[in-house]
């Protein structure tokens, strides 16, 4: 007797399985050394980044914004402009830019005052780092044929 599955699931199963062949590319360290690149710089956002806490949610948003790059790949590697291909994508990297510019601005207590703006465009470029590091290492193993 065979086992029936629904494609849902099947769909599901296969995106893990890339997700988790995509993301044996990154370090703890990398990562680290990201999150205290964007957002070591200003006082209150140093302060911040010791909390263990918050050093996480920012590895939570850069592995989701690396994945969606790697995902959305497939279309730069058939021809699209990452231009393009950030237009499919603008919702989700924007609702993770101010998930994360949320996230500190609450732990911070409002303490950031004018710097506040600084603090949103050091989430967004931190999202756009990872996002356009996905979409290469993403392009990259369509290259080599690894997906």
């Amino acid at each position: 007797m065979n086992v029936i599955t629904s494609f849902k699931e099947k769909k599901r199963d296969k995106q893990i399985k890339y997700e988790r062949s995509v993301l044996k590319d990154l370090s703890i360290k990398m990562l680290k050394e990201r999150v205290q690149h964007f957002f070591g710089g200003s006082r209150i956002s140093a302060s911040l980044v010791m909390n263990k806490g918050i050093e996480e949610a920012c590895y939570d948003v850069a592995l989701e914004a690396y994945l969606l790059g790697a995902k959305l790949s497939k279309f730069g590697y058939y021809g699209e402009s990452i231009d393009e291909v950030r237009k499919r994508c603008y919702k989700e990297e924007k609702h993770l830019i101010d998930t994360l510019y949320n996230f500190l601005l609450y732990w911070g207590h409002g303490e950031e005052g004018i710097m506040s703006e600084s603090l949103y465009y050091s989430c967004e470029g931190y999202v756009d780092i990872w996002w356009r590091e996905g979409f290469d290492k993403g392009q990259r193993r369509l290259k080599l044929r690894l997906h």
